[in-house]
């Protein structure tokens, strides 16, 4: 199983700045942006949750994607087991996942758009440009040397670093804006900033 090594920077609402240094260090689109759904699901107990674990399906107009995720490491980047694989059918891997006692439990939604340079094995990682219903985020993916380097060049110090999840974010905005947490979805399809 891969242990992947990732963190978060907050951005502003306008992307256009970031979208040209990304330009200007080399990377290119390597998957143009898109919606994904993501579900999480759980037992009636949060056993998943209790132990830092968490098994998501994805779905975006590509693929269908199940990801189960192991506990984080203490570390100023997140660092946790993962794996993946495609699924033919996220509405059937629900219906068994719900067969065996685990339910949706939180549903969030970003259009993401991942950039890589050409030779990303040689290069150590990959960008992940999310737009998400509170707010935009870079996901930078990789090695602790390529994401610290690939931050600095893009403007941001390990201060910036965000190793919390979309979950444990959007309630730290409900907590902020005083709203009832629900699920994080969009009222409506946000238009390309």
């Amino acid at each position: 199983m891969k242990i992947e090594i990732e963190i978060k920077l907050r951005l502003p609402g306008k992307l256009g700045k970031i979208r040209q240094r990304l330009r200007e260090l080399g990377f290119r689109i390597a998957t143009p942006r898109a919606l994904e759904s993501n579900t999480l699901f759980d037992n009636a107990k949060r056993s998943l949750r209790k132990h830092g674990k968490l098994i998501r399906v994805r779905v975006t107009n590509r693929r269908q994607v199940l990801t189960y995720k192991g506990p984080s490491q203490a570390s100023q980047y997140k660092k946790r087991p993962e794996l993946e694989f495609d699924l033919l059918s996220a509405a059937q891997m629900g219906t068994i996942f719900e067969q065996m006692g685990y339910h949706p439990v939180f549903r969030y939604e970003k259009f993401r758009t991942e950039y890589a340079k050409r030779k990303r094995a040689a290069q150590g990682g990959k960008v992940l440009l999310d737009e998400t219903p509170i707010g935009n985020f870079l996901e930078i993916e990789g090695g602790p040397r390529w994401i610290d380097q690939t931050a600095r060049l893009l403007g941001f110090s390990a201060d910036d670093y965000i190793t919390r999840s979309y979950g444990y974010l959007y309630l730290a905005y409900c907590r902020e804006k005083r709203i009832r947490p629900k699920d994080m979805l969009f009222k409506s399809r946000p238009l390309r900033k």
